[in-house]
């Protein structure tokens, strides 16, 4: 897997949008992961929405996904750019009157990357192309670009609504294009009303061309979607 060491392994976790459970399907991962005595490390490079606690700055889906993962991490180690305004990323840097550095993004991955994980969980925020700057000096900068630097496996949650189709196959076919493999994506039910639920899914198995892990109802705790996921299908 690209420049990852022989004894780790690193999947991208995006999603069709925001909102649409990448952190409950990342925790998901992490937990049964663990429960199969593999040492698992988190990355949440980029988080808005944070909340000042006595602690510093703290995300409710960095702070899950921490709490999953079996290595000893520090928050920081887990989300080192955190941002207050609960809006897309570059746009809340902005209003912090901070620049969200790619070079931050890789150094804190490496980082993890060097305590020897098994496997590390890493969560994008938003989809896939996700913007890290407002200052285009006439290229738009995105998260993606880490992704495809440091060669990922992709992940890809679906969340299952009304137009959920048209997301998800623009998605996989921008991840494709980019180089990259989609390793199994997840139908996440999302919208608990949904009409044709089961159908939708069944279109989406011949729409998408990357392995189906599994779908998901909704649920109250990650730990109930580890019977839905098929884990082997990551060939860890």
């Amino acid at each position: 897997m690209g420049n990852l060491s022989s004894n780790s392994r690193a999947f991208f976790i995006t999603g069709t949008d925001t909102e649409v459970g990448k952190t409950f399907i990342g925790s998901a991962l992490l937990k049964a992961l663990a429960s199969k005595q593999y040492k698992t490390a988190a990355y949440k490079p980029i988080a808005a929405g944070c909340e000042l606690t006595d602690s510093g700055l703290r995300n409710e889906d960095a702070m899950a996904l921490l709490s999953q993962a079996s290595l000893t991490l520090s928050y920081d180690e887990v989300n080192p750019i955190a941002l207050v305004p609960p809006i897309a990323p570059h746009l809340a840097a902005d209003d912090a009157q901070v620049l969200i550095s790619l070079d931050r993004v890789r150094e804190g991955f490496l980082h993890l990357l060097a305590k020897q994980p098994d496997v590390i969980i890493v969560e994008g925020a938003g989809g896939w192309r996700l913007p890290v700057s407002s200052h285009y000096d006439g290229k738009p900068r995105y998260l993606s670009e880490f992704v495809i630097e440091s060669n990922l496996a992709v992940i890809l949650v679906v969340g299952m609504r009304l137009g959920c189709l048209n997301h998800a196959v623009l998605t996989a076919e921008s991840i494709q294009q980019d180089g990259l493999k989609i390793v199994g994506w997840v139908a996440n039910q999302i919208d608990l009303d949904m009409a044709m639920l089961n159908e939708n899914i069944e279109s989406l198995k011949t729409l998408i061309d990357a392995p189906f892990l599994g779908a998901i109802p909704i649920l109250d705790k990650p730990d109930d979607a580890l019977e839905y996921i098929d884990l082997a299908l990551l060939g860890l």
